[in-house]
């Protein structure tokens, strides 16, 4: 069977760095996510660095989850072990769409890099 050829469609996403450190001059994790999301042809609409209390993550997930100019938020920061790590708590109530495999996907690319500390997002 083959491949199915299907039109680029740009889309409009967020960027949201949870942290209580970084700022826009060393969000490096966010400027990377902007810069690939460019390259690839996307839109960054929005993207804000938010620190790690759990209503002001909630209410900026909302925000943009009520937003119909964002399709897409990607979060980064906030996914380690400690309790000031909040993203899978501030999340969860706006998931809706799963990608089952990703997780397992995702911490085995970056075990090569990170060794063990992949655990932790």
């Amino acid at each position: 069977m083959g491949k199915c050829a299907r039109p680029f469609v740009p889309l409009n996403v967020a960027v949201l760095t949870l942290s209580d450190t970084r700022t826009r001059d060393n969000d490096t994790s966010g400027d990377l996510i902007e810069e690939r999301l460019k390259t690839a042809g996307h839109q960054v609409a929005a993207r804000s660095i938010v620190r790690e209390d759990l209503d002001k993550l909630r209410a900026q997930f909302k925000s943009w989850v009520d937003d119909p100019g964002i399709d897409v938020i990607i979060a980064t920061g906030g996914t380690g072990m400690t309790q000031r790590d909040l993203t899978p708590e501030a999340a969860r109530d706006f998931i809706n769409k799963q990608i089952p495999g990703f997780g397992e996907l995702f911490r085995h690319l970056s075990f090569a890099e990170i060794g063990t500390s992949t655990i932790q997002s």
